[in-house]
């Protein structure tokens, strides 16, 4: 751990450099942590850094001194996006590991990730899971089924949040699932053959043209328990699941894909007429379904999720909903400041 603890001001914020670069954000009241017993996982999307969730992490902080611990993620920043969703997800569960190793206190563990960042901590935590200990596997078929059950973990920690922002699940091809090819089927296809000169192996992983040794899509691998990785199985394991997601001017990420919906089944919505969430346009808890349509949607819609739908239509930086939504910057994306209130409100502890 590096020496350099700063604190942020307001709230009694403290923050850590790990040698490796990350950045743990915890109370200066309780600088030791040992109070703190609820790891929050921080993971930023493509061609990003561990800044980039400075604001949620320290608000997350503030609101809970006593019981929260976060952890803002350094193992893929910048160009090391490109190397691919499970690569990334590799070096993402081994940082984990090494926090969780820093901190024998901890007893929780949620995770909070934006854009490609959600896709690389759902590979992560399907490396992480550790099945209850029983001796009837009948029995544990039967359990891990269940949603929230208490006897799976996370690398020994009890699974309680996780939350993507603005999340490509479903992947980015198709009709809309990158806004600024404008819906145009010729740019959409011409995207599918081009995308793995630019984003390397990550492009071809969230436009389904990978194929490893003639295995299905990883995505598609990534709606199942896949031999020793339980992605599916993890996911039930939390106690909460949510999606939020720009129901409009994200240029990088479309709605559909980021709120894991069929396009019969985006809502219509109206202007928030809530004081405290301005920017919050819809919330829909949806139960777990067994439905058959498309693989992607079908295969995670097996766990129950929350979706919250955000617009930034009137907002200054509407065009930029895709950085706004997470607050990258606390200064020029400070409308989205009512998204991060929501989802630390929604947090359970």
């Amino acid at each position: 751990m590096d020496n350099r603890e700063v604190e942020n001001g307001g709230g009694g914020v403290c923050s850590s450099e790990t040698v490796n670069g990350g950045e743990d954000v915890f109370s200066c009241e309780n600088s030791d942590t040992s109070s703190a017993d609820h790891l929050v996982i921080m993971v930023h999307g493509i061609l990003g850094s561990t800044t980039d969730w400075k604001f949620g992490a320290e608000q997350f902080v503030r609101r809970f001194p006593d019981k929260g611990f976060v952890h803002c993620s350094e193992c893929n920043i910048g160009k090391l996006t490109l190397d691919g969703v499970d690569v990334m997800g590799e070096r993402l569960s081994e940082e984990v590991l090494e926090v969780i190793k820093r901190k024998p206190d901890l007893k929780k563990i949620s995770f909070v990730s934006h854009s490609v960042g959600g896709l690389v901590a759902r590979y992560a935590i399907g490396r992480l899971y550790r099945p209850p200990r029983m001796e009837n596997i009948e029995d544990l078929s039967a359990k891990a089924c269940v949603e929230g059950f208490k006897g799976c973990t996370i690398a020994g920690l009890e699974p309680i949040n996780f939350v993507t922002v603005a999340t490509p699940h479903l992947g980015s091809r198709g009709n809309k699932q990158v806004p600024f090819l404008f819906g145009v089927t010729a740019l959409e296809k011409a995207a599918f053959h081009v995308i793995h000169l630019i984003f390397k192996k990550t492009g071809r992983h969230l436009f389904l043209c990978d194929n490893d040794e003639g295995r299905p899509p990883l995505l598609k691998r990534m709606v199942e328990d896949d031999g020793e990785l339980h992605f599916l199985s993890v996911l039930r394991s939390f106690k909460r699941r949510v999606a939020y997601s720009n129901v409009g001017y994200d240029h990088i990420v479309g709605w559909r894909t980021s709120s894991i919906r069929r396009n019969n089944e985006l809502p219509k919505w109206e202007d928030s007429l809530n004081e405290k969430y301005p920017h919050i346009v819809y919330e829909e808890h949806c139960k777990a379904c067994d439905c058959e349509q498309e693989e992607l949607v079908t295969g995670l819609s097996r766990v129950s999720w929350d979706k919250v739908d955000v617009s930034f239509h009137r907002s200054r930086r509407k065009f930029a909903a895709h950085s706004v939504i997470q607050v990258k910057d606390q200064k020029l994306d400070a409308e989205g400041a009512d998204v991060i209130q929501h989802m630390i409100d929604n947090f359970i502890v």
